[in-house]
């Protein structure tokens, strides 16, 4: 009888909606650093976040920034940060933007060290150029498609994050990286490194926030309200700015709230794009 009443109990918790069960929600940031620093950033802000909304949050991350992404579209996680489902086909998937990081605009670069012989991207012809991972938008897609429109051919390294693709920079392996450049400005402040920036996009917006479908609007209100007014809070605001502190950015970032209107430069992308990287 007991055996029983304890299956049944099990059988009633696994029935629940998730939001009502003890693990709550995965959040899934992408890996813009390495795992121990991407952590370290946003482990205190959901931390604040599960504690002020109500709704408990728990990190997930992957160990490359396409396998994080590969937990979203497996939908093994409710809540990102991301711009890696902005194509046609993954709009199609019913992720809702409901805020985004308030930070400068940021860009596409493709970066050599300040020293190096290399002054344009015609020189890196058939030189090896390093990446953070094959579904970095801004990161990749952006300064690669870039180099493949005007035909300098490259070989391609995929560093697993922003930090491994200019480690790779630094220690010879390769001869530039393409990247984001609040990442690149937030590794040249950590490392005390200086860069030449020979390739530049035109300015986006920070990453999203984004929530699935199947997310009851109840809990995305509210955890969209606590990453919203964090920073109007002294507590939240304090933990921002140790955050950003971390990771080097330059000003301490805080998140708002936002419809995905911001993020038609990253849909009409995709309708250029060459085929490999849609």
């Amino acid at each position: 009888m007991m055996f029983r009443l304890i299956a049944c109990l099990a059988t009633f918790l696994f029935c629940l909606p998730l939001s009502a069960q003890e693990v709550g929600y995965r959040f899934s940031p992408v890996n813009q650093y390495d795992i121990n620093l991407t952590a370290a950033y946003w482990n205190p802000i959901i931390q604040y976040v599960s504690e002020t909304s109500g709704v408990k949050l728990s990190l997930k991350i992957g160990r490359t920034s396409a396998d994080t992404t590969a937990y979203v579209l497996a939908q093994e996680v409710e809540f990102i940060f991301s711009n890696h489902l902005f194509s046609p086909e993954r709009e199609q998937l019913g992720w809702k933007v409901f805020g985004r990081r308030q930070m400068p605009p940021v860009h596409g670069q493709i970066v050599v060290p300040e020293d190096s012989p290399i002054t344009d991207i015609a020189q890196l012809k058939d030189q090896e150029v390093a990446f953070p991972g094959p579904e970095a938008l801004i990161a990749y897609k952006f300064p690669y498609a870039h180099l493949l429109s005007k035909g300098v051919d490259v070989k391609v390294v995929f560093g697993g994050n922003q930090n491994g693709a200019l480690a790779q920079l630094f220690s010879g392996k390769v001869k530039a990286v393409g990247g984001n450049s609040q990442l690149i400005e937030g590794y040249a402040k950590r490392e005390s490194k200086k860069f030449r920036v020979l390739w530049s996009s035109e300015p986006v917006y920070d990453l999203a926030l984004m929530a699935a479908s199947k997310v009851p609007e109840k809990d995305l209100k509210a955890v969209a309200n606590a990453f919203a007014n964090m920073h109007k809070d002294p507590k939240g605001k304090d933990i921002l700015h140790q955050a950003s502190l971390k990771v080097g950015l330059t000003s301490d970032a805080y998140f708002i709230l936002s419809n995905g209107s911001e993020y038609s430069t990253y849909r009409k992308f995709y309708q250029t794009a060459p085929a490999s990287l849609r």
